[in-house]
């Protein structure tokens, strides 16, 4: 139910490009939209964690580079019985992470080096497991598509609000200003309204099954109480100047709160978030193990030192607690 849900939304969302099309151009506008709507979703399926990364200014690591936080992800990856990921870091101090990429097979989890140095080890495991669940789900995929067509949207909303007068081939007017305006409002906010229904439910899901994967809810819970303070605090430049991705971030990375952006959020709040993961903790209704593992679950993650400026007695602190 959850995919076909998704699938409805996007098929509307990719409806309404060609509405906006026909209204704004007719018949030529209807198929010149239809074009962009297809090119523009076989352009994200193939180059979506292209996009994203190199949006993001990420940089891929390795074992050499990035020891612990490579080690981290290919044991959570051995649990969650996943390819492993290509790794990638952002030199952003706002602490955050992402996944995108097309399948499992094609994927790539980010960290901002904010993540890396102000959480700890076993709450970096917890968002990273949170994020190998959206690779599992595969709804990175479907948040990059989601993403390329809110930006469509708007390219065709700016695109009515800057043409003129004329005619069609069939002597039709080829735009209406009340149209064109019209265009300009609500396609920007039905596109965030996809993105936001499609997020949300996602988000829930993935904690859940991330700390499943991990075998801690409090880990991610933790985790998540830090990320919302990193994230009022620090500004993420490379978010902000490309506001599409936002969805894409475990965390809110956008510095707009209140009013009209709370409405359009396209994260869960955060309250919520963290009491699911702390009832999930305190029933121990859970399966440490995920659905498919090849072996034993267990809640150890890599031991190989001390990084990020952490010693094993704080390692469950940072600066925001």
């Amino acid at each position: 139910m959850n995919y076909f849900k998704t699938a409805l939304l996007l098929a509307v969302l990719t409806g309404f490009v060609l509405v906006i099309g026909y209204l704004l151009g007719g018949h030529t506008g209807l198929m010149l939209a239809l074009v962009a709507a297809l090119g523009m979703n076989l352009f994200a399926y193939w180059n979506s964690d292209k996009m994203v990364l190199r949006m993001s200014n990420a940089q891929e690591v390795g074992p050499e580079t990035a020891p612990e936080l490579f080690g981290i992800v290919q044991q959570l990856a051995q649990r969650a019985n996943l390819p492993m990921p290509k790794v990638y870091l952002i030199d952003e101090d706002q602490p955050n992470a992402f996944a995108t990429g097309r399948d499992p097979e094609h994927a790539a989890v980010a960290a901002t080096t904010g993540l890396l140095r102000n959480l700890s080890r076993e709450e970096i495991a917890g968002v990273m497991a949170h994020e190998l669940s959206h690779v599992r789900h595969r709804d990175t995929l479907i948040m990059t598509v989601a993403a390329t067509l809110s930006g469509a949207l708007g390219m065709l909303a700016s695109f009515g609000g800057l043409m003129g007068g004329g005619r069609d081939s069939e002597g039709r007017p080829m735009v209406n200003p009340i149209v064109a305006i019209a265009a300009m409002i609500l396609a920007p906010m039905a596109a965030m309204l996809v993105q936001m229904a499609i997020s949300r439910g996602r988000e829930y899901e993935a904690d859940r099954m991330g700390a499943e994967i991990c075998g801690q809810p409090m880990w991610l819970a933790s985790a998540l109480a830090k990320l919302q303070a990193g994230t009022q605090q620090i500004h993420n430049q490379a978010a902000e100047r490309n506001p599409a991705t936002a969805h894409m971030y475990i965390a809110n990375p956008l510095a707009a709160a209140g009013g009209m952006s709370s409405l359009f959020s396209t994260h869960p709040p955060m309250e919520e978030r963290i009491a699911r993961l702390q009832a999930m903790a305190a029933s121990g209704g859970y399966s440490p193990r995920p659905a498919g593992a090849s072996r034993p679950a267990r809640s150890s993650i890599p031991q190989t030192g001390s990084p990020w400026g952490s010693t094993p007695q704080d390692s469950g602190r940072g600066p925001w607690g």
